[in-house]
């Protein structure tokens, strides 16, 4: 039974789907989607994803998952060892909670900076087969509303070991890619962050990090 994971090895979205398939040890078949050179244009893989972007799960069914939201949720009811979405219902609750968080006000302020800044992205200012203006202002708002989060999470992980509480879950691998992307537009921790570094290097010895 294969399951087949299209990905981009230098992109952060499917980063997200490669940590939690190295956390729970799953094996796929990898296609790899060359982003930079416009290959998620291709016919071939609008077949797979008309909406152009990675990363997708095609399930051994045939299922195709076009998203984080939905191969989080497929893996975790498939492959329920190690737990990633908690294990009762405030749990849950909690990881839900920080998941959102870490996507409305992490990832995509830093995806605000990156596509109506970058020279690279012009006219590309969101994901998908449309063509999308760049707005500058964006680019600053972004920028504000990352910092801001940056402190946000620090606060919340001086007073737990996890965002979820006291276990590694999908919200902290979230925010782990959020903070990883925000150093491409040289947005950093600040040095008295101490919660949120001493986080981020107890993420970073974990194995999934590496992938």
């Amino acid at each position: 039974m294969t399951i087949t994971f299209y990905d981009c090895a230098t992109a952060p979205s499917p980063r997200r789907a490669r940590m939690i398939l190295a956390e729970k040890r799953v094996e796929v078949k990898t296609v790899q989607i060359d982003l930079r050179n416009g290959e998620q244009f291709s016919e071939s893989f609008r077949a797979v994803n008309p909406d152009c972007t990675v990363p997708v799960l095609v399930t051994p069914q045939g299922e195709v998952l076009r998203d984080n939201a939905s191969i989080a949720r497929w893996l975790e009811e498939v492959y329920p060892d190690p737990p990633l979405m908690g294990t009762n219902p405030v749990e849950k609750a909690r990881v839900a909670e920080w998941l959102w968080r870490c996507e409305f006000d992490g990832l995509m302020a830093v995806m605000e900076v990156l596509r109506n800044s970058s020279k690279s992205m012009a006219g590309r200012a969101l994901p998908g087969p449309h063509a999308v203006e760049q707005i500058p202002e964006l680019a600053e708002r972004g920028r504000e509303r990352a910092r801001r989060f940056m402190s946000v999470l620090d606060t919340r992980l001086s007073q737990s070991a996890w965002l979820a509480g006291e276990t590694f879950s999908v919200a902290d691998i979230a925010a782990f890619v959020f903070v990883e992307f925000a150093a491409w537009v040289k947005i950093a921790p600040e040095s008295e962050q101490n919660a949120l570094a001493g986080w981020l290097e107890a993420i970073r010895a974990r194995p999934s990090a590496a992938v």
